[in-house]
């Protein structure tokens, strides 16, 4: 998982409330088991419509999401913080977040950013013509105009973000101590491991 410690870039001033999982990608779009290539359905329904705010050329390929209240509720479906990714998104900030997309979502090396509604709405404008700034370790969300606006992140979640650790890296970690927890068991109780039993 890459690491996240700081991100400048442009927003785009989404800002629409209770988008679901299937808004976020259409069930059609779930035939598959690859995070490749899902970008592509990554909000469907408002993309038909050639005006819209993704595809338009200040916003497309931008890293950061401002989005409405109860971001990412609905269906459990892992696809949607993939498709995300997959559209070049690193970081979707909101007043707040459906708890199953969060879990998903860190799992995947995405950060979600809860503000107050009035932080958010200024987020939006500032948005329209300028980058804001995203500074995890500092915990910190900024922009050129001298805003500073502070969040809060599970201690654990931050750690992992900013070391590019999933659960894979969590567990690599810990080689020393399973190889050795295996060799103990293995001399303790070599039945366990397989070894072969003396015959009767």
């Amino acid at each position: 998982m890459k690491s996240f410690i700081m991100l400048s870039g442009v927003a785009i001033p989404f800002g629409q409330k209770n988008v679901d999982t299937d808004l976020i990608i259409p069930a059609r779009f779930l035939k598959t088991v690859s995070r490749v290539g899902l970008g592509k359905g990554a909000f469907a329904p408002l993309r038909e419509d050639p005006a819209n705010i993704f595809d338009s050329e200040r916003y497309r390929g931008a890293p950061i999401l401002i989005a409405g209240d109860n971001f990412g509720c609905g269906s459990s479906r892992e696809h949607a913080p993939w498709a995300l990714a997959d559209l070049g998104l690193r970081v979707v900030i909101a007043p707040s977040f459906a708890d199953i997309f969060s879990g998903n979502a860190f799992k995947n090396g995405m950060l979600l950013v809860a503000l107050p509604q009035e932080q958010v709405d200024r987020l939006m404008e500032v948005a329209q013509d300028h980058e804001i700034t995203i500074d995890l370790e500092n915990q910190v969300v900024t922009t050129p105009f001298q805003d500073r606006f502070a969040f809060e992140i599970d201690p654990f979640r931050k750690h992992c973000l900013l070391n590019g650790l999933d659960e894979i890296g969590l567990t690599q970690q810990m080689d020393g101590d399973i190889a050795g927890y295996e060799a103990k068991l293995s001399n303790d109780k070599p039945w366990i491991g397989g070894a072969a039993q003396p015959a009767a």
